[in-house]
């Protein structure tokens, strides 16, 4: 297994990428926004992705987006081929994805909104906790990503304050990184 940040070379995977969220709120019944294969390309021509790979093949993926000048980071994009799930690698990407946001802003806090009940459990595991949406980014541009989820009309209604999701946000700035089980070799660099 590879876990590593995507770059430019990987933006041939973005349209697979898509259609893996879209299949996977399929399964799953619950909301998942869509995502632009050119948006997915961005963020690994950024470095502000996570890309896997099991024995040469594409098998998850990860992104960052930071709001409010850096002031929040949101680990957002979790996916995993299906054939994969359930053995540790949904856990893998979001420990390095997480690696990854406090390495590149280490002063921001950390936040994401799920359904799933297993990225709820890997992202307590990280030392996030369940918060009101009103201690998240008050960024029109997150909250735009919600639009083409299925419960976005209960978000609405609720005026942003309440929806299906959980709000999990990490604030611990001075949180030592969470230990890497990887090889060395594999690992993204730290910076303290």
């Amino acid at each position: 297994m590879t876990i590593r940040v995507a770059t430019a070379a990987d933006t041939h995977y973005a349209d697979l990428l898509c259609q893996w969220y879209i299949e996977s709120a399929k399964q799953r019944g619950t909301g998942i926004a869509k995502r632009d294969p050119e948006y997915v390309r961005e963020k690994m021509r950024q470095g502000n992705s996570v890309i896997a790979f099991v024995d040469g093949e594409l098998a998850g993926f990860c992104y960052i987006e930071t709001f409010e000048s850096g002031k929040f980071v949101a680990n957002s994009g979790l996916v995993v081929n299906t054939e994969l799930r359930k053995h540790g690698l949904g856990r893998a990407i979001k420990r390095e994805v997480f690696r990854l946001s406090r390495t590149k802003y280490p002063a921001a806090k950390i936040f994401g909104i799920t359904t799933s009940l297993a990225v709820m459990k890997i992202n307590s595991d990280l030392g996030y906790e369940p918060v009101t949406f009103s201690e998240l980014t008050t960024s029109e541009d997150f909250w735009k990503g919600c639009k083409s989820c299925k419960n976005y009309g209960i978000l609405t209604e609720n005026e942003r304050k309440m929806c299906l999701c959980t709000g999990m946000l990490f604030d611990k700035l001075d949180a030592p990184l969470p230990e890497n089980e990887m090889p060395e070799e594999m690992r993204l660099p730290v910076v303290q």
